[in-house]
Protein backbone atom coordinates (compact mmCIF):
# COMPACT_ATOMS: atom_id res chain seq x y z
CA UNK A 1 0.00 0.00 0.00
CA UNK A 2 3.04 2.32 1.02
CA UNK A 3 4.69 1.43 -2.28
CA UNK A 4 1.43 2.55 -4.60
CA UNK A 5 0.18 5.71 -2.23
CA UNK A 6 4.24 6.72 -2.70
CA UNK A 7 4.48 5.99 -6.16
CA UNK A 8 1.06 7.95 -6.71
CA UNK A 9 2.59 11.30 -4.87
CA UNK A 10 5.95 11.00 -6.48
CA UNK A 11 4.74 10.84 -10.06
CA UNK A 12 1.71 13.66 -9.75
CA UNK A 13 4.81 15.66 -8.01
CA UNK A 14 7.17 14.86 -10.88
CA UNK A 15 4.57 15.86 -13.61
CA UNK A 16 3.86 19.06 -12.23
CA UNK A 17 7.77 19.80 -11.66
CA UNK A 18 8.39 18.56 -15.23
CA UNK A 19 5.52 20.70 -16.85
CA UNK A 20 7.09 23.97 -15.15
CA UNK A 21 10.59 23.52 -15.42
CA UNK A 22 12.33 25.34 -17.64
CA UNK A 23 15.37 23.30 -18.78
CA UNK A 24 18.10 24.32 -20.82
CA UNK A 25 17.61 21.19 -23.36
CA UNK A 26 15.05 18.88 -24.51
CA UNK A 27 17.50 15.90 -23.51
CA UNK A 28 17.59 16.97 -19.90
CA UNK A 29 13.95 16.29 -19.69
CA UNK A 30 14.20 12.34 -20.27
CA UNK A 31 16.68 12.38 -17.23
CA UNK A 32 14.42 13.88 -14.95
CA UNK A 33 11.60 11.33 -15.96
CA UNK A 34 14.37 8.60 -14.92
CA UNK A 35 15.21 10.68 -11.37
CA UNK A 36 11.21 10.71 -10.92
CA UNK A 37 11.59 6.95 -11.09
CA UNK A 38 15.18 6.54 -9.14
CA UNK A 39 13.44 9.17 -6.73
CA UNK A 40 10.00 7.14 -6.51
CA UNK A 41 11.84 3.41 -5.60
CA UNK A 42 14.72 4.97 -3.25
CA UNK A 43 12.03 7.07 -1.35
CA UNK A 44 9.98 4.38 -0.50
CA UNK A 45 12.10 1.85 -0.09
CA UNK A 46 13.67 3.87 2.66
CA UNK A 47 10.41 3.84 4.45
CA UNK A 48 10.64 0.00 3.67
CA UNK A 49 7.73 -0.05 1.39
CA UNK A 50 7.54 -1.64 -2.31
CA UNK A 51 10.17 0.58 -4.79
CA UNK A 52 8.84 -2.06 -7.20
CA UNK A 53 5.55 -0.50 -6.93
CA UNK A 54 5.75 2.69 -6.14
CA UNK A 55 8.29 3.12 -9.79
CA UNK A 56 5.38 1.28 -11.73
CA UNK A 57 2.96 3.01 -10.00
CA UNK A 58 5.02 6.79 -10.77
CA UNK A 59 5.33 5.45 -14.12
CA UNK A 60 1.75 4.77 -15.38
CA UNK A 61 1.05 8.71 -13.91
CA UNK A 62 3.90 10.20 -15.33
CA UNK A 63 3.10 7.59 -18.87
CA UNK A 64 -0.48 9.22 -18.95
CA UNK A 65 0.51 12.95 -18.41
CA UNK A 66 0.91 15.63 -21.08
CA UNK A 67 4.84 16.34 -20.31
CA UNK A 68 6.99 18.59 -22.78
CA UNK A 69 9.06 16.81 -25.19
CA UNK A 70 6.95 13.30 -24.82
CA UNK A 71 8.72 11.77 -27.69
CA UNK A 72 12.05 12.39 -26.85
CA UNK A 73 11.38 11.21 -23.12
CA UNK A 74 9.40 8.33 -24.68
CA UNK A 75 12.03 6.94 -26.64
CA UNK A 76 14.90 7.83 -24.22
CA UNK A 77 12.40 5.20 -22.03
CA UNK A 78 12.06 2.75 -24.24
CA UNK A 79 15.88 2.29 -24.87
CA UNK A 80 16.62 2.04 -21.22
CA UNK A 81 14.01 -0.28 -20.99
CA UNK A 82 15.97 -2.22 -23.41
CA UNK A 83 18.64 -2.15 -21.88
CA UNK A 84 17.72 -3.03 -18.23
CA UNK A 85 16.20 -6.30 -20.14
CA UNK A 86 19.32 -7.38 -22.04
CA UNK A 87 21.36 -6.94 -18.32
CA UNK A 88 18.31 -8.90 -17.05
CA UNK A 89 18.86 -11.88 -19.56
CA UNK A 90 22.75 -12.27 -19.39
CA UNK A 91 22.21 -12.41 -15.59
CA UNK A 92 20.18 -14.65 -15.40
CA UNK A 93 22.48 -16.94 -17.69
CA UNK A 94 25.21 -16.31 -15.15
CA UNK A 95 22.96 -17.51 -12.23
CA UNK A 96 21.57 -20.31 -13.39
CA UNK A 97 22.98 -23.69 -14.20
CA UNK A 98 22.53 -26.76 -16.22
CA UNK A 99 24.08 -29.09 -13.55
CA UNK A 100 21.05 -27.76 -11.49
CA UNK A 101 18.48 -28.51 -13.93
CA UNK A 102 17.09 -31.72 -12.80
CA UNK A 103 14.24 -33.82 -13.46
CA UNK A 104 12.01 -32.15 -10.70
CA UNK A 105 12.75 -28.92 -11.58
CA UNK A 106 11.86 -29.20 -14.75
CA UNK A 107 8.69 -30.77 -14.21
CA UNK A 108 8.01 -28.02 -11.43
CA UNK A 109 8.85 -25.48 -14.46
CA UNK A 110 6.69 -26.92 -17.21
CA UNK A 111 3.55 -27.48 -14.30
CA UNK A 112 3.78 -23.74 -13.42
CA UNK A 113 4.27 -23.07 -17.36
CA UNK A 114 1.06 -24.47 -17.86
CA UNK A 115 -0.88 -23.22 -15.12
CA UNK A 116 0.42 -19.67 -16.31
CA UNK A 117 -0.72 -19.73 -19.71
CA UNK A 118 -4.06 -22.02 -19.40
CA UNK A 119 -5.39 -20.69 -16.47
CA UNK A 120 -3.63 -17.56 -14.19
CA UNK A 121 -3.29 -15.28 -16.93
CA UNK A 122 -6.59 -15.57 -18.23
CA UNK A 123 -8.03 -15.26 -14.90
CA UNK A 124 -5.92 -12.29 -14.66
CA UNK A 125 -7.15 -10.92 -17.97
CA UNK A 126 -10.46 -11.15 -17.00
CA UNK A 127 -10.42 -9.47 -13.99
CA UNK A 128 -9.02 -6.53 -15.38
CA UNK A 129 -11.35 -6.58 -17.84
CA UNK A 130 -14.38 -5.72 -15.28
CA UNK A 131 -12.62 -2.22 -14.91
CA UNK A 132 -12.25 -1.77 -18.80
CA UNK A 133 -14.03 -3.66 -21.47
CA UNK A 134 -11.62 -5.60 -23.82
CA UNK A 135 -13.20 -7.59 -27.10
CA UNK A 136 -12.94 -11.18 -26.48
CA UNK A 137 -10.70 -11.74 -29.29
CA UNK A 138 -7.93 -9.01 -27.83
CA UNK A 139 -8.27 -10.75 -23.83
CA UNK A 140 -7.34 -14.12 -25.80
CA UNK A 141 -4.43 -12.67 -27.59
CA UNK A 142 -3.67 -11.11 -23.99
CA UNK A 143 -4.18 -14.33 -22.28
CA UNK A 144 -1.25 -15.87 -24.61
CA UNK A 145 0.90 -13.73 -25.46
CA UNK A 146 1.07 -12.28 -21.30
CA UNK A 147 4.32 -11.12 -19.87
CA UNK A 148 7.57 -13.15 -19.87
CA UNK A 149 11.12 -12.89 -19.49
CA UNK A 150 12.17 -9.92 -17.43
CA UNK A 151 9.22 -9.97 -14.75
CA UNK A 152 9.72 -13.15 -13.47
CA UNK A 153 13.91 -12.72 -13.43
CA UNK A 154 13.27 -9.84 -11.11
CA UNK A 155 10.84 -11.22 -8.87
CA UNK A 156 13.12 -14.37 -8.58
CA UNK A 157 16.19 -12.80 -7.64
CA UNK A 158 14.83 -10.84 -4.53
CA UNK A 159 14.26 -13.84 -2.39
CA UNK A 160 17.78 -15.30 -4.03
CA UNK A 161 19.67 -11.93 -3.29
CA UNK A 162 17.71 -11.62 0.14
CA UNK A 163 18.98 -15.75 0.91
CA UNK A 164 15.49 -17.16 1.94
CA UNK A 165 16.01 -21.08 1.93
CA UNK A 166 14.67 -22.83 -1.29
CA UNK A 167 15.85 -19.51 -3.58
CA UNK A 168 18.29 -21.36 -5.52
CA UNK A 169 15.52 -23.71 -6.45
CA UNK A 170 12.74 -21.14 -7.37
CA UNK A 171 15.22 -19.55 -9.81
CA UNK A 172 16.23 -22.61 -11.43
CA UNK A 173 12.83 -23.51 -11.82
CA UNK A 174 11.96 -19.52 -13.17
CA UNK A 175 14.90 -20.35 -15.78
CA UNK A 176 13.35 -23.11 -17.26
CA UNK A 177 10.10 -21.49 -16.79
CA UNK A 178 11.20 -18.36 -19.00
CA UNK A 179 12.66 -20.12 -21.89
CA UNK A 180 9.98 -22.92 -22.24
CA UNK A 181 7.24 -19.90 -22.34
CA UNK A 182 9.13 -17.89 -24.60
CA UNK A 183 9.67 -20.90 -27.06
CA UNK A 184 6.22 -21.77 -26.87
CA UNK A 185 4.67 -18.55 -27.01
CA UNK A 186 7.18 -16.33 -28.71
CA UNK A 187 7.32 -17.82 -32.09
CA UNK A 188 3.27 -18.42 -32.49
CA UNK A 189 2.63 -14.62 -31.64
CA UNK A 190 2.02 -13.67 -35.16
CA UNK A 191 -0.33 -16.94 -35.89
CA UNK A 192 -2.11 -16.32 -32.87
CA UNK A 193 -2.69 -12.60 -33.84
CA UNK A 194 -3.99 -13.34 -37.33
CA UNK A 195 -6.37 -15.89 -35.92
CA UNK A 196 -7.75 -13.96 -33.61
CA UNK A 197 -8.15 -10.92 -36.09
CA UNK A 198 -6.21 -8.40 -33.87
CA UNK A 199 -3.18 -7.83 -35.98
CA UNK A 200 -3.40 -4.19 -37.88
CA UNK A 201 -1.56 -3.09 -41.01
CA UNK A 202 1.44 -1.14 -39.72
CA UNK A 203 1.40 2.44 -40.89
CA UNK A 204 4.05 5.08 -41.65
CA UNK A 205 4.74 7.48 -39.37
CA UNK A 206 3.65 10.51 -41.61
CA UNK A 207 4.14 12.88 -38.72
CA UNK A 208 6.60 13.71 -36.08
CA UNK A 209 5.31 16.33 -33.22
CA UNK A 210 7.67 17.51 -29.93
CA UNK A 211 5.88 19.33 -27.40
CA UNK A 212 7.13 22.64 -24.96
CA UNK A 213 5.58 24.43 -22.35
CA UNK A 214 4.91 28.08 -22.49
CA UNK A 215 4.05 28.48 -19.13
CA UNK A 216 2.74 31.91 -18.49
CA UNK A 217 0.15 31.13 -21.11
CA UNK A 218 -0.42 28.33 -20.28
CA UNK A 219 0.11 26.87 -23.75
CA UNK A 220 1.99 24.84 -25.28
CA UNK A 221 4.37 25.40 -28.20
CA UNK A 222 4.19 22.44 -30.84
CA UNK A 223 6.70 21.76 -33.54
CA UNK A 224 5.51 19.67 -36.18
CA UNK A 225 8.01 17.91 -39.33
CA UNK A 226 5.97 17.12 -42.45
CA UNK A 227 7.62 13.83 -43.29
CA UNK A 228 7.65 12.83 -47.14
CA UNK A 229 4.91 10.80 -46.82
CA UNK A 230 2.15 13.35 -45.11
CA UNK A 231 -0.74 14.68 -46.79
CA UNK A 232 -0.30 17.95 -45.45
CA UNK A 233 1.62 18.13 -48.68
CA UNK A 234 -0.31 21.27 -50.37
CA UNK A 235 -2.92 22.07 -47.89
CA UNK A 236 -3.20 25.64 -46.91
CA UNK A 237 -2.73 26.59 -43.23
CA UNK A 238 -6.26 28.12 -43.31
CA UNK A 239 -7.27 24.79 -44.26
CA UNK A 240 -6.01 22.87 -41.45
CA UNK A 241 -9.40 24.25 -39.63
CA UNK A 242 -7.42 23.35 -36.05
CA UNK A 243 -9.32 24.02 -33.07
CA UNK A 244 -10.65 27.64 -31.91
CA UNK A 245 -7.35 29.01 -30.44
CA UNK A 246 -4.24 27.28 -32.00
CA UNK A 247 -2.64 28.69 -34.57
CA UNK A 248 0.26 28.38 -37.13
CA UNK A 249 2.76 30.88 -35.54
CA UNK A 250 6.17 30.20 -38.08
CA UNK A 251 7.29 27.55 -40.66
CA UNK A 252 10.79 26.74 -41.28
CA UNK A 253 11.37 26.08 -44.99
CA UNK A 254 15.29 25.45 -45.49
CA UNK A 255 16.77 28.31 -44.66
CA UNK A 256 13.75 30.73 -44.52
CA UNK A 257 11.28 31.34 -42.42
CA UNK A 258 7.99 32.20 -43.34
CA UNK A 259 5.25 33.98 -41.07
CA UNK A 260 2.39 32.17 -42.98
CA UNK A 261 -0.98 33.86 -43.65
CA UNK A 262 -4.31 31.54 -44.22
CA UNK A 263 -3.43 31.04 -48.24
CA UNK A 264 0.21 30.02 -47.42
CA UNK A 265 0.87 26.22 -48.79
CA UNK A 266 2.76 23.78 -46.49
CA UNK A 267 5.42 21.62 -48.36
CA UNK A 268 7.00 18.73 -47.54
CA UNK A 269 10.06 18.30 -44.87
CA UNK A 270 8.65 21.81 -43.53
CA UNK A 271 8.87 22.30 -39.84
CA UNK A 272 5.81 24.17 -38.04
CA UNK A 273 5.79 25.88 -34.90
CA UNK A 274 2.48 25.48 -34.00
CA UNK A 275 0.40 27.69 -30.61
CA UNK A 276 -2.10 26.07 -28.69
CA UNK A 277 -4.03 26.52 -25.05
CA UNK A 278 -2.58 23.28 -23.09
CA UNK A 279 -6.13 22.30 -22.86
CA UNK A 280 -6.69 21.72 -26.72
CA UNK A 281 -3.01 20.32 -27.24
CA UNK A 282 -4.32 16.85 -27.60
CA UNK A 283 -7.44 18.02 -30.12
CA UNK A 284 -4.70 19.57 -32.27
CA UNK A 285 -2.47 16.72 -32.35
CA UNK A 286 -5.17 14.62 -33.53
CA UNK A 287 -6.58 17.12 -36.06
CA UNK A 288 -2.75 17.65 -37.40
CA UNK A 289 -2.75 13.88 -37.48
CA UNK A 290 -6.12 13.20 -38.99
CA UNK A 291 -4.99 15.84 -42.01
CA UNK A 292 -1.64 14.15 -42.30
CA UNK A 293 -3.20 10.91 -42.91
CA UNK A 294 -6.23 12.33 -45.21
CA UNK A 295 -5.29 15.32 -46.76
CA UNK A 296 -7.83 18.93 -46.26
CA UNK A 297 -10.72 16.83 -46.44
CA UNK A 298 -9.81 14.41 -43.94
CA UNK A 299 -12.73 14.82 -41.52
CA UNK A 300 -15.61 14.38 -43.99
CA UNK A 301 -13.86 11.10 -45.68
CA UNK A 302 -12.22 9.15 -42.65
CA UNK A 303 -14.14 10.57 -39.58
CA UNK A 304 -12.68 10.49 -36.19
CA UNK A 305 -13.83 7.00 -34.49
CA UNK A 306 -15.33 6.86 -31.43
CA UNK A 307 -15.03 4.55 -28.66
CA UNK A 308 -17.97 2.92 -27.04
Amino acid sequence: MLGVVGGLVIGWLGVQVMRRAALPASGLYPLAALAVAVLAYAGVASLHGSGFAAVYVAGVVMGNADLPHRAATRSFSEGIAWLAQIGLFIMLGLLASPVRLTWPVLGMALAATAILTLLARPASVLLAAIAQRIPLNEAAFISWAGLRGAVPIVLATIPLASGVDGARRLFDVVFVLVVVDTLITGPTLPGIARLLRVTRRSEPRYLDIEAAPLERIAADLLQVTIAPGSRLHGVEVGELRLPKGASVALIVRGDAVIVPEGRTVLHHADDILVVTPRALGEKTEQRLREVSRGGRLARWINPPSRRT
